[in-house]
């Protein structure tokens, strides 16, 4: 009996894990939208490339968190070609995706 338990107990913890929302911590490693012009927004892609879906859009200082999720990509090509791995917090949605690193700078995560 002590074994099933043990076993219950992590499967609800497991689906507890996946139910709850991910929050971003305070400190360094956020980003925040630059560069973009009146009424428009970042959009965030699928994966690193212009021609992909768009999963969301980031308005200038309306954006929630963005949390640099690793290294902004290819590391051969210029600072403002490069593409950044993200998962942006807003409200109840969490989405994930890749901006273009020109139209972002760093920040401190709130």
């Amino acid at each position: 009996m002590r074994m099933f338990g043990r076993i219950a107990i992590a499967a609800l913890l497991a689906l507890m894990e996946g139910a709850l929302p991910a929050h971003a911590t305070s400190g360094p490693g956020c980003l925040v939208v630059v560069g973009v012009g009146y009424g428009d927004v970042l959009n965030l892609r699928k994966r690193p490339s212009a021609s992909v879906p768009i999963v969301d859009a980031l308005e200038p200082n309306r954006h929630g968190i963005i949390h640099l999720d690793g290294e902004c990509r290819p590391l051969s090509v210029a600072w403002g070609s490069r593409w950044c791995p993200v998962t942006h917090y807003y409200g109840d949605r969490t989405s994930h995706g890749w901006v273009k690193a020109r139209f972002v700078r760093d920040s401190d995560c709130p």
